[in-house]
């Protein structure tokens, strides 16, 4: 840039001819004359930078709080100024109560905390008389039992007897009550421990109130949590002690915690843990507060830790759990009612540990906003259980009011509570004799059910005499009801694995499907045997692809859609929370509905054709006993699943019986109506166990010598009975 210029007042020197000669380098002439360019127009010396113009030539000066980089004051075409930096240059500019900070061409101080700018606008910071200035605004900085000093950058709070700041000089007087930790109060005399404690919590209440004590001095926490171990380490204690002990607990972190320096202070013993958060500022702190063990965790803000009445300058929130603390009293649970069920009343346990959630918030009875608190389960309990969340109340009971469970699972409970306390978890469990009694006629029943079916099996399969279309559907209807009734049998508890449980949910979902598709078929052939009188058989293919195909399709979309449907916590069926369970009860109720379209129909075909001229009676009464047993096995099965409805959900044990029966029945029902109520099955039956108790030479001599009347009674029969053959 600077050599360009040189070049052009060259050129312009060049271009002027005799006048170059005539004015030297910086002039120009003018009428004759050698006048002065000012050449500062042009601003030939760059950014900050002035230009002073002289007579032929310039000079260029650095800004104020610039310096030329080779340190010249004058200069022409070659400087360059750089900020200067005089926070660093300077020496201590600000002074000793502020802070500089460097800026182009400049700098700032700022203030530091408790110190204000001067008024004579020297740049240095003077004192903030913060006493004066609550004065004037008629505060109380240090509340009406406090009395404020001012101090060179802060003030410092002298509390009255009876008062303290917790050691903390900005923070306003509190008042404290050491009588809370009197050890003729309300300790029991069987914990001599406790006693102890309190006289050490009382002596660092003392000192805080009142300095000219003498006494033990100020105990901080680890002191007072190692001496509570020997209380706790005996392990039970009666209703009394605890509530003792919790409430001394709960007072000592009220006074501890206030003293402690750090933000969040985690302290463990072999007998408890403790993590104690706090903060302090001249404002309610807010924000969320999360504070965790291996435990328990508690989730709440800041906003309920501190409360809506007066600030005290802090906001405190503790967890304290108690690992070993166990209550030996039964008479804990006497408040827990209301929790019986089918008539039972439950007997309680704690299956979690106790724990204890202290806010500096005086108001805790009846919080804007609820508290959540987590439990770990300390033992995995099974069986007919049900978990409670509750709080020792001042009773020194077990209480649920204003406490519920949010959420719970085999390992963990989640409490929502609208007041604070000392909290646990809690087990009911419901006398097991009922569940044994439903164990056991489950296994009776469906073992009975079991052998009938297994027995229908074997007669639909081998039984000559009886081969046709309908015998097809009852075969095939007594192997899913045999598969489901075993799967359900050996099945139905086992959730774990959950992989194996799913699938003998599935599977239970598909064979009781089946169940009712090859009902449904039932009806169908009834009503072909009724309103077609000719070809009323249907090919075996088509009935097994849809006997087998059709459940199988309902299952394959049911677990596509919802897969984590399938087991739950507490029986292997199908969640009764998701709906899936209506991928079971609506394809059940769609075919009941539609069988009972058919028996209304079967039933008025029957009763025109009785009426009719030359009727075939003998036809039609087999086909009227066909449809009373399809319509009694119909009622029976659809009844079982009304009950079994409410089978997996609390409170039915009453139904579980109901539905365990029918269940059994159902198996012995086929047997009977399908079996021994047919005189074909009977005979056959009657000739194979003479065929076993007839030795086996005597039967090869029976067969030699009666194989024609034989032969021809068997084709007798045969043709007695085709039109059933047929049907």
């Amino acid at each position: 840039m600077e050599y360009w210029k040189e070049l052009l007042l060259l050129g312009l020197l060049s271009a002027l001819g005799e006048c170059e000669a005539a004015c030297g380098l910086g002039l120009q002439s003018e009428s004759g004359d050698c006048v002065d360019v000012d050449e500062c127009g042009d601003r030939p010396c760059g950014n900050n930078t002035n230009c002073k113009n002289t007579l032929g030539s310039f000079n260029c000066q650095c800004e104020k709080g610039y310096r030329e980089k080779s340190g010249l004051v004058n200069f022409t075409l070659n400087g360059q100024c750089q900020d200067i930096n005089e926070c660093r240059d300077g020496g201590n500019i600000c002074g000793p109560n502020a802070s500089c900070s460097n800026t182009l061409g400049s700098y700032k101080c700022l203030c530091h905390f408790g110190y204000t700018e001067a008024t004579n606008h020297s740049g240095h910071c003077t004192d903030i008389d913060e006493c004066k200035e609550a004065s004037d605004k008629q505060e109380e900085l240090c509340g009406a039992d406090g009395n404020c000093t001012n101090s060179d950058g802060s003030y410092r709070c002298m509390c009255s007897k009876g008062f303290t700041n917790y050691g903390n000089e900005r923070t306003t007087c509190s008042k404290l009550d050491c009588d809370n930790f009197n050890e003729n109060g309300s300790s029991s005399p069987s914990l001599g421990g406790l006693a102890g404690i309190l006289s050490m919590i009382r002596s660092s209440c003392l000192a805080l109130s009142d300095p000219s004590v003498a006494g033990e001095g100020k105990s901080d926490g680890e002191t007072i949590f190692s001496a509570t171990e020997a209380v706790v380490s005996p392990g039970h204690l009666d209703s009394r002690d605890v509530s003792g002990l919790l409430g001394a607990m709960e007072n000592a972190i009220m006074l501890i915690g206030p003293q402690l320096k750090d933000g969040r202070t985690k302290t463990e013993t072999t007998e408890m843990d403790a993590e104690i958060a706090v903060q302090r500022g001249q404002t309610p702190p807010t924000g969320p507060i999360h504070l965790t063990n291996d435990n328990a965790t508690l989730d709440t803000d800041w906003t309920t830790a501190a409360g809506t009445g007066s600030y005290p300058g802090f906001a405190l929130a503790a967890l304290l759990s108690y690992k070993n603390l166990e209550i030996s009293d039964n008479r804990s649970f006497s408040e827990l009612t209301g929790l019986e069920k089918d008539g039972v009343s439950p007997s309680f346990q704690v299956t979690s540990t106790i724990v204890s959630v202290v806010v500096s918030n005086p108001s805790t009875q009846n919080l804007s906003r609820s508290v959540n608190i987590t439990l770990r389960h300390l033992q995995n309990i099974t069986g007919d259980v049900s978990y409670i969340c509750a709080y020792w109340n001042e009773s020194g009971a077990w209480s649920t009011d204003g406490c519920y469970q949010r959420t719970s699972n085999k390992t963990h409970t989640e409490c929502t509570c609208s007041h604070l306390s000392s909290f646990a978890v809690l087990v009911a469990l419901y006398d097991m004799k009922h569940t044994f009694g439903l164990q056991l006629v489950t296994k009776i029943g469906l073992t009975i059910s079991l052998l009938c079916l297994g027995l229908c099996i074997l007669t639909f399969k081998f039984c000559r005499s009886i081969q046709g279309t309908r015998t097809t559907i009852h075969l095939h209807l007594c192997i899913c009801l045999f598969v489901a009734d075993l799967i359900f049998l050996a099945g139905i508890s086992q959730t774990e694995p959950v992989g194996a449980c799913r699938f003998v949910a599935a599977m239970l979902h598909y064979f009781f499907l089946g169940v009712f598709t090859w009902m449904l078929l039932e009806g169908v052939q009834l009503y072909r045997m009724v309103v077609l009188v000719f070809n009323a058989t249907m090919r075996p293919l088509y009935l097994i692809l849809t006997g087998y195909g059709t459940p199988l399709i309902i299952v394959i979309i049911s677990a596509i859609i919802r897969p984590n449907g399938y087991g739950t916590d507490q029986h292997c069926w199908l969640s009764l929370e998701d709906g899936l369970i209506w991928s079971f009860y609506g394809p059940v109720c769609f075919i009941v509905i539609l069988n009972v379209f058919f028996f209304i129909v079967t039933v008025w075909k029957l009763a025109q054709k009785f009426t009719s001229l030359n009727p075939d009676l003998t036809k039609l009464h087999k086909i009227k006993a066909f449809t009373v047993t399809a319509i009694a096995q119909m009622c029976i099965l659809g009844l079982m699943w009304v009950f079994g409805a409410f089978l997996f959900q609390e409170g039915t044990l009453v139904a579980a019986y109901i539905f365990t029966i029918l269940n059994s029945l159902q198996g012995a029902l086929v047997f009977i109506m399908h079996c021994l109520l047919s005189k074909q099955v009977r005979e056959e039956y009657a000739h194979f166990l003479s065929c076993i108790c007839t030795s086996e030479k005597k039967r090869y001599s029976d067969l030699t010598s009666t194989n024609p009347s034989n032969s021809q009674s068997q084709a007798s029969r045969s043709g007695e009975h085709t039109g059933e053959s047929q049907i």
